[in-house]
């Protein structure tokens, strides 16, 4: 479990698939599926990770989600809220819609090789041609809106939810770091959706529940995942993101190797 946890807390982040390694690894090790507690416990780490790290662009977000509601809708932090709240229906229609079904008939290691091959391309084509010329205070609901399909794109394994969307920031000419950091903070509301649906189901289960599994998850996927966090914000302004394109290149063919 705690294997998994440190997999999830690094995969999580880095736009490499956690699904990919999530299906690689228990399979290489000869490992059963790490079930819905898991789940519960290594996103909440990875929730608290985001919102420690961001944690004066939450606050911001916050006061801005106040504004919006008192009727202030023209200063920055308002402008963001409402693009991170537009940026998040896309994804939480779909999950409410299609979770279930994805689960049951696109769980399977030829859909992640496709996925992680195909969207990596993207990854390395949207770094390499994106303009790089505007910042995070830039983004409007139109670019909010157009980032958060593509997050929704992430329900299909092998995606990879960051991936995905710093794609889509760089294609509409974000700079890597911007988009990074708007990835990060639209990834918050989804996580805590995806947690809080994840923890109803297990409650209503009514089934036992370790308390201290979820515990050890949780630090465990958190801690890994602020590193993570940390070190990718300074290797994506510094070197970009062509490296992590060519991994999940090598990982689409090792799991094509060793499953299909």
């Amino acid at each position: 479990m705690v294997v998994l946890a440190i997999v999830q807390g690094l995969t999580e982040v880095l736009p490499i698939s956690s699904s990919g390694h999530l299906v690689l690894v228990p399979s290489v090790l000869g490992w059963s599926d790490q079930g819905l507690v898991f789940d519960v416990a290594v996103h909440f780490g990875s929730l608290g990770a985001v919102f420690i790290y961001f944690r004066r662009d939450i606050a911001g977000l916050l006061r801005g989600a106040l504004n919006v509601v008192k009727g202030q809708v023209d200063a920055p932090e308002s402008r963001m809220a409402m693009a991170i709240a537009l940026g998040t229906i896309p994804a939480a229609v779909a999950g409410l819609l299609l979770a279930s079904w994805i689960s049951d008939n696109l769980r399977h290691p030829g859909v992640v090789v496709t996925t992680l091959a195909g969207y990596g391309i993207v990854l390395a084509l949207a770094d390499r041609y994106g303009k790089r010329r505007r910042v995070i205070a830039d983004v409007s609901l139109k670019d909010a809106l157009v980032i958060g399909l593509a997050q929704a794109l992430a329900l299909v394994p092998g995606t990879s939810r960051s991936g995905v969307t710093i794609s889509a920031g760089l294609i509409l000419g974000f700079q890597r770091r911007d988009a990074a950091r708007f990835s990060f903070l639209l990834s918050a509301p989804v996580i805590l959706l995806a947690t809080l649906y994840e923890l109803t189901i297990l409650l209503l289960d009514g089934g036992a529940v370790s308390w201290s599994t979820l515990g050890v998850g949780a630090l465990v996927s958190g801690l890994v995942a602020y590193l993570s966090i940390e070190f990718f914000m300074r290797f994506v302004t510094t070197i970009g993101l062509l490296p992590f394109a060519i991994y999940r290149l090598i990982l689409a063919t090792a799991i094509f190797i060793l499953l299909l």
